[in-house]
């Protein structure tokens, strides 16, 4: 008998659907929609030769007896990851709770009011602990973000600097290993000099134009930098602080000692270690440098009404807008661990935060002493949560390992012999006894267990924080589960997200995050494992790791892969400076381009610049395609400086391109690379992939084709793949002696989630992704037959068929009728929808990705309304309705202004709110009319604290 299995849960349309769909397109069967589509010179001769797909039941048995082969030890070494103590309320409302994973990130801010909401949260705290009047709201990790200040205070040099060839970046020895890494391989490319030393013997000369320090430092002490900033400041230098958020509730923030960049990690608010990622890095400056800032940021603005509301800021600055110009190639961050992180300083507030910090100080500040009563030297005058010690005569290292390994418990080990251990929100007096132990009995000396830790402080009075923070209401409100509960929830019911209906953005596959795929998240066995814990600690997750990075590489057609890039703008940047650390090897470092078609995401020419090359675009012809000529152009133009094409398949502009494999031979014959971008990587699994196209490498995005879900904006995960002449080249890791091209602070970037993945391709197996892809683009075309009449397809393949996502045309529309795509994007609104991709790539258009998630109802619902709003439209073209006061002008409409008072438009309630009867028996309410998008940038307010009064 069969039973349902997961591909059939996953991919939203039946077979008794396919008929009727199939009649709608035109063609006879899938198989012959598939090879008028894909060009058959790439097509897979075989199925992809993975295991058989799991049933839910056998993974979850699967993954829970994977994880229990990580050997959950007690981990104090600290170096930016600590044990935390995750709220039950946010984990279960939040990190468990669909409506907050599966949403997108924020550009439609009238249906993101919730999430806005939380994150400008997550900015206010951040500012408030940091002393700084501007944060964004997150990015990818510590590590780089201490290279996006780099990079940052890069830009930021004078005209003077910039004509003296100020190119060095001093960087004190005293940072977390990892972080100087990533900052290496970021700023090195980019024309920098780094230049490591103390900062106490450093002499500013004319060349420095930035400085980063930590504080506290990597061996735990809390350095007074006051003297050191105004002496870089006196030699125009900026100054950039790596600080733990934690330890600024005891601390004086940089803000308050002239700091001109605060960032760090977010991991201590509430957030697992999940074995290194993901969790949210915050980043702070000056209010003047906002224009320079990377990543999003929330700001206040107003709606049509004078309604106070959020909407993200400054967006001319991101990198898809400004493309090669960009300040930084981020796109996806890690907003949802931003989210759970203001979540736990709403939670707490100043009270709860300053005890929690009091807290670890004072179990620190205990285990001080009694270390010192056995003749361990703390080397560390002033410390917040962590201890350097060097042992007595008579205790060796090795001792201190052997009793602490036996007792479950990990400590940080120094190659000078020392001995680190960092505290945390975690540790109870029962534990803070053992740590004790382990350094009584390595002493010989007898031990006396305590029953309570007393208060105790070692931080002076000149660096001692005196100021206030997290004043504002919102962290005064919430401090029982109850309150706190019910503020989520009241901020989630603003937000559309896949719970509610289809997300339809093109280039994005918006598409089913499986609750079993998401369930494994949760096991302690996952959540809590330190990322620089010993190898066989971790058999699980390095289980983990093989399995997926095998199964990537037979899906790529690839030889290698790395997962340790954290989102896909990471996955590019890492896959060109792989071709770079190639190129010098070979002696052709002088490789110098980047051939990118004019279709492609901004990310791509934001990563090049990023990576140390110059871009140059070739033209796409009339039908979308590269145009084939120009490419071979430009490419034997510049032969000898070429070192690498970008390019998209299928392409942006949602055809596969019958040329690809000759483009592909044309960069090769340049002696260049070819890389393919995996944003429509949807489109190919099974049934090609980028190996068998040609490509050199390719990087995937596991939060688009493999289900992991967008969080509103992160996290993500961009693995490279690459063929094995690039194999030697993958990062590397400071951890491990080797940190070439290093691009995340952990060793496997954002490891915590690929137990996603892992199920989605486990339990899909060979035929079922294969499957996914066909009705991926089975969908595709069908609402392309639905919606051709009227709106008409912008481009189509050489068959006049689409791949996995098409381009709906609105530009006559404009000119007929004075509504736009943007119009359309609000009217969809009050239907219960979130907009497609708007005005990308093709000015005035709507792209649309159905993904193989959705039912044939769904389709056929966003089919109706689609029609219905080209009714409406039709109305203002003919007359029928007014041209100004109508129901697209004036979308959305808020649930205030239908209950409230009169109602002037000339159009009905019913019309505006309730156009279809499938609208009447499924309102999703939105709560503030169309927003106001320059308000909030003419006046940038990132805080709860701002008011345009």
């Amino acid at each position: 008998m069969k039973s349902f299995s997961f591909a059939d849960r996953h991919i939203g349309i039946s077979e008794q659907d396919i008929p009727v769909m199939l009649n709608k397109i035109g063609v006879k069967s899938v198989d012959e929609l598939i090879e008028k589509t894909i060009p058959s010179e790439i097509r897979l001769k075989e199925r992809l030769p993975l295991k058989p797909a799991m049933s839910e039941y056998e993974f979850a048995d699967h993954i829970n007896r994977m994880a229990a082969k990580n050997t959950r030890f007690k981990s104090y070494i600290g170096q930016g990851w600590y044990d935390t103590a995750t709220p039950a309320v946010i984990q279960r409302n939040v990190f468990e709770n669909p409506v907050w994973y599966t949403s997108y990130t924020p550009y439609q801010a009238e249906i993101s009011q919730g999430r806005l909401e939380a994150l400008i949260n997550f900015q206010t705290a951040v500012c408030d602990l940091t002393a700084m009047p501007l944060a964004n709201c997150s990015l990818l990790d510590e590590a780089t973000a201490a290279a996006e200040a780099a990079t940052m205070m890069f830009a930021l040099r004078s005209r003077k600097q910039q004509k003296e060839g100020a190119c060095t970046l001093f960087v004190d020895e005293e940072i977390f290993p990892q972080n100087l890494a990533v900052i290496m391989t970021r700023a090195i490319p980019q024309g920098m000099n780094v230049k490591t030393g103390s900062y106490k013997d450093f002499e500013f000369t004319p060349d420095v134009f930035g400085c980063i320090v930590q504080y506290p430092n990597n061996s735990g002490s809390a350095e007074d930098y006051r003297e050191f900033t105004e002496k870089a400041h006196q030699a125009e230098c900026k100054v950039a602080v790596d600080a733990d958020i934690m330890s600024l509730a005891l601390l004086v923030p940089p803000g308050e000692w002239g700091a001109d960049i605060v960032f760090g990690s977010t991991q201590r608010l509430g957030i697992p270690m999940f074995y290194g990622g993901p969790s949210a890095a915050y980043f702070a400056t000056r209010d003047e440098y906002k224009r320079n800032m990377p990543g999003r940021i929330i700001g206040l603005s107003k709606d049509k009404y004078g309604h106070l509301c959020y909407r993200m800021a400054l967006q001319t600055r991101e990198q898809h807008i400004k493309r090669e110009k960009a300040t930084s190639n981020i796109c996806t961050a890690q907003a949802l661990l931003a989210t759970m992180a203001g979540f736990y300083a709403v939670y707490h507030g100043q009270e709860g935060i300053k005890n929690i910090a009091s807290g670890i100080h004072s179990t620190t500040v205990w285990l001080a002493k009694q270390l010192s009563k056995l003749g361990y030297v703390q080397k560390n005058a002033v410390y917040f949560d962590t201890l350097r010690l060097q042992m007595p005569d008579h205790v060796k290292t090795d001792e201190i390992k052997t009793i602490s390994v036996g007792k479950g418990v990990n400590l940080r080990y120094f190659d000078n012999g020392d001995v680190g251990l960092s505290v945390n929100e975690t540790t109870s007096v029962a534990e803070a006894n053992l740590l004790l132990s382990i350094f009584t009995i390595a002493a010989e000396k007898p031990f006396t267990e305590t029953a309570e830790i007393p208060e105790g402080s070692v931080i002076k009075k000149d660096i001692k924080r005196q100021s206030g923070y997290l004043t504002h209401e919102v962290f005064c409100k919430y401090h029982t589960e109850t309150e706190m509960m019910r503020y989520i929830k009241r901020l989630e019911r603003k937000d559309i997200s896949l719970a509610h209906s289809m997300i339809s953005l093109g280039s994005c596959t918006m598409k089913l995050n499986a609750a079993s795929e998401m369930l494994p998240l949760s096991n302690a066995g996952w959540m809590n494992m330190h990322p620089l814990a010993p190898a066989d600690q971790a058999e699980g997750y390095m289980e983990l790791i093989t399995n997926l990075s095998e199964q990537l590489a037979i899906i790529t057609g690839m030889d290698g892969v790395t997962l340790q890039p954290n989102s896909g703008a990471a996955g590019e940047y890492t896959g060109l400076r792989v071709i770079a650390a190639y190129l010098n090897s070979i002696g052709q470092g002088d490789r110098d381009i980047i051939l990118i078609p004019a279709s492609a995401h901004g990310t791509n020419p934001a990563s090049a610049i990023q990576a140390g090359f110059t871009t140059v675009t070739c033209a796409c012809d009339e039908h979308g395609n590269v145009d084939v000529e120009d490419l071979k152009h430009k490419a034997e133009e510049n032969k000898d400086r070429l070192a690498a094409l970008m390019i998209t398949y299928p392409s942006t502009h949602g055809i596969f391109e019958t040329d690809i494999v000759e483009i592909c031979n044309i960069i090769h014959n340049c002696g260049a690379q070819v890389y393919m971008d995996g944003a429509n990587m949807n489109a190919q699994v099974g049934l090609t992939n980028p190996g068998t196209i040609g490509a050199d490498v390719c990087h995937l995005n596991l939060h688009k084709t493999f289900a992991s879900p967008h969080g509103g904006g992160g996290p993500g995960v961009g693995p490279v793949c690459v063929k094995s002449h690039l194999v030697p080249f993958l990062p590397g890791h400071a951890s491990t002696g080797n940190a070439l091209n290093e691009v995340s602070a952990a060793p496997y970037g954002s490891a915590g989630i690929l137990p996603i993945t892992y199920a989605y391709i486990c339990m899909m197996g060979a035929e079922g992704l294969e499957n996914a892809t066909k009705a991926a683009i089975l969908n595709a075309n069908y609402l392309a037959a639905c919606l051709n009449d009227t709106y008409g397809i912008v481009y189509r393949g050489t068959n006049g068929f689409v791949g996995h996502e098409m381009i709906l045309d609105c530009r006559r529309l404009h000119e007929e009728s004075g509504i736009d795509e943007n119009d359309i994007s609000k009217r969809l609104m009050d239907y219960g929808y979130h907009a497609p991709t708007l005005s990308f790539p093709v000015h005035g258009t709507l792209m649309i990705e159905p993904t193989e998630s959705e039912s044939l109802a769904e389709l056929d619902n966003f089919v109706d309304t689609m029609l219905s709003i080209w009714n409406e439209i039709e109305e203002v073209k003919n007359g029928t309705a007014s041209a100004e006061d109508n129901v697209l002008k004036n979308a959305p409409h808020p649930e205030y202004e239908v209950v409230e008072g009169e109602w002037d438009h000339p159009y009905t309630r019913a019309k505006a709110v309730y156009p279809l009867e499938s609208v009447r028996q499924n309102k999703f309410w939105i709560n503030v009319a169309r927003i106001d998008n320059t308000l909030g940038d003419r006046k940038l307010l990132p805080t709860r604290y701002g008011s345009f009064e």
